[in-house]
């Protein structure tokens, strides 16, 4: 199938076509079973997105709730090892122009540092304004050890997006040969990264509630 439309022979408009040449058909792309998925999937995310958004917006401003949500964002790309964040971006860029999400999570990854850069010269207050933004901010300004978190992170999401590119080059689940090869190692990155996230969540808890010393003194 791979070989069906050649360079001398573009596809047709309905088509686009990832860097495997493998096309997808827009008019038959619900009825297959890995790329409804997908679709669906992209849809709840970006629902979420959205009421998260008019949620913040209503709580702290237009201005203010929008640079929290794009902060908040920017913490489910960096510190958790799925691709769902960047997917938001990484699927609209595959099917619009056919390049493989693989290639655009790095494009993804470069928005939510230069944003988080730009938000801690100009903005850093804004990071105070919910739990997950200021566990960022921790995050960020804490190189050792909490840069580990952002490391197993990139780990889990890239392989993530791995297979979120095979989702779309099959048509069946059990064709996804990359998956089931490689599936126990996600799951152990994915793991070991919400291990230290919790862990994190769990030390800024107590030493906002000021128990830590009363704890690790007894």
């Amino acid at each position: 199938m791979a070989g069906i439309y050649s360079l001398a022979k573009p596809p047709p408009a309905e088509y686009i076509t990832g860097m495997t040449g493998w096309p997808v058909h827009f008019k038959k792309f619900h009825k297959v079973e890995t790329h409804r998925e997908v679709v669906i999937k992209f849809l709840l995310l970006l629902l979420v997105l959205i009421l998260y958004f008019a949620y913040l917006s209503y709580e702290y401003g237009l201005l203010t709730g929008g640079i929290v949500a794009i902060l908040t964002w920017s913490f489910f790309v960096l510190c958790t090892p799925v691709a769902d964040a960047g997917f938001l971006l990484d699927f609209p860029i595959r099917l619009l122009f056919g390049v493989r999400m693989l290639y655009s999570e790095l494009f993804v990854w470069a928005t939510a540092i230069s944003i988080n850069i730009y938000a801690l010269i100009y903005g850093a207050g804004s990071y105070d304004k919910t739990i997950l933004t200021t566990l960022l901010k921790k995050i960020i300004l804490t190189p050792y050890p909490y840069w580990s978190i952002i490391l197993l992170s990139g780990l889990g999401t890239f392989l993530s997006i791995y297979f979120g590119d095979e989702m779309l080059d099959v048509l069946r689940h059990r064709d996804r040969v990359k998956y089931h090869r490689h599936a126990f190692k996600y799951k152990l990155i994915g793991i070991a990264s919400l291990f230290a996230l919790i862990f994190l969540a769990y030390y800024f808890l107590l030493n906002g509630l000021q128990i830590e010393d009363k704890i690790f003194k007894s």
